[in-house]
This record gives C-alpha cells, structure tokens and sequence, in this order.
C-alpha cells in the first residue's frame, strides 16, 4: 500500500515537476552518483578502494524515438570504454526499454548486440536489467539470444516477486547463467505478483538457493540483514565456493553492511546509477522503504 501511494503521488505532473527541478539538492545525490559519467567513474574509483566493485547504470527507461535508443546504446559504448581505459572494477546494468524495446523488438536486440560485442572486446559484462511485467518475455527472449554468443559478458535479472519467476529460473538454468536476483520495484496487479512482503521475502530466498543449487553464478541483490544471514547460512552448508556469488546493493543504502562483506572476503558490488534522467529511479527508491521517505522529508525541512 505504501509503495503504490508513493508511485502514484509521485507520478502526479506538479509533484514530479517539483522533486525534478530540485531533486538533487533534496537527496537524489544520495542513491545518484552525478550527472555525468565522470562523476560516476570518481565514484567507482572510491568504492574500489573500499573493496567493493561496481555496476554503472546510466539512467534512463523507454525512450519514445530509435535515435534516442541509439544515443543511449552509444552512451553504453563509451561507459564500457572508460572502465577499461580507468581500469576501475565495475561493469554495467541496462534496461532493454531505454535502447528501444517498447518501440521495436529488432532495434533493442541490435543495440544489445553492439553492447555486449563491446563488452567481449574489453572483457567486461553487461547486466540486463528487468523493468515491468510488460517486457519480462521479452526481456528473457532478448538475453537468451545474445547469451548464446556470449555467455561469459552477459546476464539477467530476475524479480522475486512475480509468481513466474521460479518457473523462469528453472526454464533458464541449463545450462548455467548469471543471475541477479532482487525483490522487485514496480507497481504490479496481486494476479502477477505476490502482494504480500512475506510472501516476497520467502520467494526470493528460495529463488537464491535453487539458482547456487543449479550452479548459475548468483548476484544476491538484498539490503536485508536477515536475508543475506539466510544466504550465508545456505552457502556454508551445502559448500557452495564463494566464487559462484556475491552480494550486490544499491548507492547510498547500506554500503556500511556491504563493506563489512567485502572484509570478510565476499564478492560485492554497488549498483551505481548516474545520468540527468534521474527521477523515477529517486521515485522507486523512496516508495521501496519508508525510512527513505523520511530521509527526504529531512531534506526537504532543512532546505
């Protein structure tokens, strides 16, 4: 109920006008490492030296035009260059509607190409991300293809809280693949998803372990202590090598339990949003936690 209020407020033409002129300022700069991509490489640059690797995200979601899917493909390209001229530990996370998807399955699918071509030549990865139940098809149908010319620079997220999910995983498994599992941030119907936080919770830690039990590299995508005492738990016991996963969060959220990972060894990983189209990634952040919420009333007293 809480995150659907948000979205829905947030949606609203003046309240997104206002959060959008003055976002920044009233803690976007929290979970947005900057406006341009150098700024977001300073970023990298110092949770590296903290231990933790990343993945860049340059904001942005369905783009009305195939030159703006082009421009962005092309915004990929140059991302994929500086991490290896900087040689800073990161790869990136896309969206498939940001190079066209809702506009043309073909053109999405070819600048996925150009991408992941790229990311071959400068051994690097590139992570599909998962947008709304409109394109989860797709989206899956889109990885498998350019997957099966490189399954060493490509993998997908799933989210823990649409009912397919678990079927997906199974579908997808054999053979094994890159994983990232996250709980999910858009609004969606109670006959597509599990309504319910414990139902969620509970989905999503069964979701983790038959991925590591069917040998897919895993990206366990959780700020949730608990869950990730779960995982930890679930490793040790059935000798799951440390190398099949790692533990990945988002900027500004609870990088303090992430960097006590990395100390102990684990595999970790920021998801690091940059770029001017900002606002409905701040939106889903806020609608995912209260506390978030109260982070920004804060912000918005004190200005």
């Amino acid at each position: 109920m809480f995150k659907q209020i948000i979205l829905g407020v947030g949606n609203n033409p003046l309240v997104s006008k206002t959060i959008g002129q003055y976002g920044m300022q009233l803690g976007a700069s929290r979970f947005v490492a900057g406006a341009t991509l150098d700024e977001a490489i300073r970023v990298v640059k110092d949770l590296n030296r903290r231990h933790m690797a990343a993945t860049l995200d340059h904001l942005g979601e369905s783009v009305t035009r195939l030159d703006e899917a082009a421009a962005a493909r092309d915004s990929y390209l140059q991302m994929l260059d500086m991490i290896a001229e900087t040689h800073v530990q990161s790869h990136v996370s896309v969206k498939l509607t940001m190079m066209g998807m809702a506009i043309s399955e073909e053109a999405a699918a070819n600048n996925l190409e150009a991408i992941v071509a790229r990311a071959h030549e400068v051994q690097s990865f590139v992570r599909i991300d998962m947008e709304d139940s409109h394109f989860t098809t797709q989206t899956l149908r889109l990885f498998q293809d350019v997957w099966a010319r490189y399954p060493d620079n490509v993998g997908v997220v799933l989210q823990a809280y649409l009912y397919r999910t678990m079927e997906d995983l199974k579908a997808l498994s054999d053979p094994p693949k890159n994983f990232r599992i996250v709980k999910g941030a858009y609004q969606e119907p109670p006959s597509l998803a599990y309504p319910s936080k414990p139902d969620v919770d509970d989905n999503y830690v069964a979701l983790v372990e038959a991925s590591l039990h069917n040998g897919n590299y895993t990206a366990v995508a959780t700020h949730d202590e608990q869950m990730i005492g779960k995982v930890l738990r679930y490793v040790a016991s059935h000798n799951i090598p440390n190398d099949q996963f790692e533990f990945q969060m988002l900027y500004g959220v609870k990088l303090s339990v992430l960097e006590d990972l990395a100390q102990r060894g684990y595999t970790t990983r920021v998801y690091v949003p940059w770029g001017r189209d900002w606002y409905a990634y701040y939106l889903r952040r806020i609608a995912e936690r209260p506390a978030n919420l109260l982070f920004f009333a804060r912000s918005l007293t004190k200005r």
